[in-house]
């Protein structure tokens, strides 16, 4: 394992000598290098390990960061990873080795896979889990859908991302209505399903909010750290008295990654950074549904979420968008058990309840 902070760079342009040497100095000192004390030069500022060119145009640059360049917090962590240099076009962050003094100072995911089999009594299948929905639907509708999806013995059910403090269902009384009709369900199947009600909400309301949640009943929470920061996301999984299985979702962040000359890796964000910032589930989109992500990318988010990492748990992923039960063996064969298969829409094309019962015996039989 290194010892100094990695970042390898794809630059599509000329000179991939001049802009190595500038965004050394721009992610760390932005200071005019030569005005800077030697042993600033020497210690703070990035060092340019390699620059391979595999065209004229297309360059890998690699540059290590002195990890004291990171402080303390993830906050500024992720500011030496994309500060200034989102600033430059034809830049994409592709490669992030961390040391281990830096991966020692978050806890990464509180649950992670070992901990929600052992929750679950579920040694060997994948999760099944969804989402409430459409916008527009009155509290009572969606608590009486998350009671039939509990009974069928889903694991896990989260608010849709959109679903906030809109006048059809607010906040607190749809968290109160889905959280009784889940743990009623429970009690009657003799069920662990978690409901998750989403965190889309203002900043300085986030903490207290998931605190209610929990006083409510509910038992896991959704964060969008494209909304409200990665550090949100942080702050609550290392909060020892909430202890509640957190879901993050991909809303906000398409841009950093569809761009292939500019942004960040999607194993990078979606698999690398949430479970540094400690989401225990990772959703993103599956390859195949309504958005762009090829089967290499989607891949490459399994890897970031469950490769070994430092002393972090392994995420589970979530691969969703658009899919359908029928889709559940592919995904299965494709990802392994350690996924936590997120059907929405689909499941009401028809008998809910009936298309629930069913997905639930196709994930538990693979068991």
């Amino acid at each position: 394992m290194t010892d100094r902070i990695l970042i390898t760079y794809l630059y599509h342009g000329s000179d991939p000598i001049t802009i190595a040497d500038v965004i050394r100095v721009e992610q760390t000192i932005e200071f005019p290098a030569d005005l800077a004390p030697q042993w600033i030069q020497e210690d703070v500022v990035g060092k340019v390990e390699e620059i391979v060119s595999t065209s004229v145009d297309v360059h890998r640059i690699k540059i290590s960061y002195n990890p004291d360049v990171a402080g303390a917090d993830f906050t500024q962590l992720l500011n030496v990873l994309w500060g200034n240099a989102s600033l430059f076009p034809g830049l994409k962050v592709i490669g992030l080795e961390l040391p281990a003094v830096i991966t020692n100072r978050f806890k990464g995911p509180r649950f992670g896979v070992e901990g929600l089999r052992k929750f679950y009594d579920a040694p060997k299948r994948p999760l099944l889990t969804t989402a409430l929905k459409p916008m527009g639907s009155d509290s009572k509708t969606l608590a009486q859908m998350a009671r039939t999806l509990a009974l069928s013995g889903f694991d896990m059910i989260k608010d849709d991302h959109s679903l906030a403090n809109q006048p059809w269902s607010m906040w607190e009384e749809r968290v109160t209505a889905v959280s009784r009709a889940v743990n009623e369900a429970n009690a009657e199947v003799g069920g662990r399903c978690l409901y998750a009600p989403s965190l889309n909400l203002p900043f300085d309301r986030i903490k207290d909010a998931a605190y209610k949640a929990k006083e409510l009943g509910a038992g896991a929470l959704l964060v969008l750290p494209g909304i409200t920061g990665f550090d949100s996301l942080r702050v609550l999984a290392e909060d020892d008295a909430l202890a509640l299985p957190i879901q993050s979702h991909p809303a906000f962040m398409g841009s950093f990654v569809t761009s292939p000359k500019d942004g960040i890796a999607h194993g990078i964000l979606f698999g690398t950074l949430m479970r540094l910032a400690g989401a225990d589930i990772s959703i993103f989109p599956n390859t195949g549904g309504r958005f762009s992500f090829t089967v290499e990318q989607c891949k490459e988010i399994q890897a970031g979420a469950q490769e070994p990492f430092g002393t972090l748990k392994k995420s589970w992923i979530a691969p969703a968008g658009g899919m359908t039960i029928e889709r559940i063996p592919g995904m299965i064969e494709m990802y392994g058990a350690d996924t936590a298969l997120l059907i929405g829409g689909a499941l009401s094309r028809g008998n809910l309840a009936e298309n629930a019962q069913r997905m639930s015996e196709l994930v538990r039989a693979h068991a």
